[in-house]
């Protein structure tokens, strides 16, 4: 969008002088198409509300002080310059509160995409009092003025984090609901396979002691064994799991793909969760990897398409403009030799890479 700007800003200055440039700010485009730039960057929504008290305060002061509205000492009244005094004063009273009440109006209707509106607002109320009370030269003062439009940003900004912590907070339950049900699908896994062990060793034993031998069940007792092992590791180790590739053409269109990581010991459901109510078709599955350390593996593919996330604004959001046949080419990029490996799975174009004896790929 900022390219777009100084692109229009150029044809403009091109063309002939008739045409009335206007120069726009950048940053109020894109406050207006709902892109949040901080004022005031700060690091969580309790250092804006101390700040907030700091700024009450000042103004607080400023008003005390008589320095919040200025006016002519010099207007006479009925012929009385002690009568002009006090009517000014009555009427930069009367005029402050106006000016207050509209500033703590605009304060009480914020919402963190807006404040390009307070501001005008507040502006437009200071620029008629200016203008009602020319004679007695009286206005609002600029310091005055300039607390109070900090105010209304400090407020933008402390609504914008809240929000931003209150999602992170929901995601961060979201995790731990997550880990949480890893953690009891691993235990359940790990029970049914230390079952299935016992039972494979008392029919060896048996046979054993008729002196006779099963490679059949020999050989899933080794299967068995490694399961466990695996099950044991992905239960010790949290950035173990599985990345997938997603898409939902009749939701999101061609050329938009989801790139996320879950560490369920079934994969398909969490897609399967994904594709609920909040979309109107199911995910098509193009791509699932196990790796020891998915974490980095994600982090690589976010970060090698970061250029083209479809949410530039919140880098929670995984979706990317690319095709899948891109993001698994990169995959393979990534994996290096660990791509021949027997275990990946082709389903048209879906491809699965199986679990149980995943190739071991950082």
């Amino acid at each position: 969008m900022e390219a777009e700007v100084r692109a229009l800003r150029r044809e403009l200055e091109s063309r002939s002088g008739d045409v009335e440039v206007v120069v726009l700010d950048d940053e109020r485009v894109l406050q207006e198409v709902g892109i949040y730039r901080y004022h005031h960057p700060l690091e969580n929504a309790d250092a804006y509300k101390e700040r907030l008290s700091e700024l009450s305060t000042r103004i607080a002061e400023v008003v005390k002080t008589g320095g919040a509205i200025e006016m002519s000492n010099l207007f006479t009244f009925d012929n009385s310059l002690s009568k002009g005094r006090k009517m000014c004063r009555d009427l930069g009273r009367l005029m402050l509160r106006a000016y207050n009440a509209e500033a703590d109006n605009s304060l009480r209707t914020l919402r963190a995409g807006n404040v390009v509106t307070a501001k005008k607002r507040l502006e437009a109320s200071r620029n008629a009092i200016a203008r009602l009370g020319s004679m007695m030269e009286m206005r609002i003062s600029d310091i005055f003025h300039a607390l109070r439009l900090e105010e209304v940003e400090l407020t933008a900004d402390y609504l914008m984090k809240k929000q931003e912590e209150r999602e992170a907070a929901r995601e961060e339950r979201a995790r731990l609901r997550e880990e949480k049900r890893v953690a009891a699908e691993l235990a359940a896994e790990r029970e049914w396979l230390d079952k299935e062990r016992d039972h494979l060793l008392n029919a060896l034993a048996v046979l054993q002691a008729r002196g006779e031998t099963d490679p059949d069940l020999e050989k899933r007792l080794a299967v068995v064994d490694g399961a466990i092992e695996q099950n044991d590791f992905r239960a010790a180790n949290v950035r173990a799991g599985y990345v997938y590739i997603i898409s939902n053409r009749g939701s999101f269109g061609e050329g938009v793909v989801k790139i996320g990581l879950t560490r369920r010991l079934e994969p398909i459901d969490r897609v399967n969760e994904l594709s609920g109510a909040s979309v109107p078709f199911r995910f098509d599955v193009h791509g699932l990897f196990f790796s020891e350390d998915a974490v980095t593996l994600e982090s690589d593919l976010h970060h090698h398409f970061a250029a083209r996330r479809v949410n530039h604004a919140n880098s929670r959001k995984e979706f990317f403009f690319a095709t899948p046949s891109e993001v698994r080419h990169v995959l393979n990029s990534k994996l290096g030799s660990c791509q021949a490996t027997p275990s990946l799975t082709s389903y048209g174009d879906t491809y699965l890479y199986e679990g149980v004896g995943a190739p071991k790929c950082p």
